[in-house]
């Protein structure tokens, strides 16, 4: 059972990418939470950004699996290392890719999430090794 914020975090990204639903990731934000992803102009905000945010992640792709590499944790947030295999949606083919996220937290809800990764990944002709959680 996940116990620290972070573990939670975890939890519900394996379970949204098992079922392709956004839904268990929304359920650990917080009504005010931001969302921030550097490749993409917007900043989404509270749990209707977090579900169109989670949403465009799990619609990129016809299946993706993410593993924690490391994860560094403090009261308030949390660093974290991800890798992440799959298929990209529209017979984009195989990907891997690598990256960091990190997480603030206000008790066990997600109040700031923000990701790094190689956005070249994902471009035809671009790396075939890159980042994006």
């Amino acid at each position: 059972m996940a116990t620290t914020p972070a573990q939670q975090f975890i939890a519900a990204l394996k379970q949204a990418e098992e079922s392709k639903s956004p839904d268990p990731l929304v359920a650990v934000f917080a009504p005010d939470a931001e969302l921030d992803n550097p490749s993409r102009s917007v900043v989404r905000k509270g749990t209707g950004g977090a579900g169109e945010f989670w949403k465009d992640y799990l619609s990129a792709f016809d299946g993706i699996r993410s593993e924690f590499t490391h994860v560094i944790e403090s009261k308030d947030a949390a660093t974290l290392e991800w890798k992440s295999q799959g298929t990209l949606a529209h017979g984009g083919g195989p990907v891997t890719y690598r990256g960091v996220s990190v997480v603030e937290f206000a008790g066990d809800k997600v109040k700031r999430f923000a990701t790094y990764y190689d956005s070249a990944t994902f471009v035809p002709g671009g790396s075939k090794q890159g980042g994006g959680k």
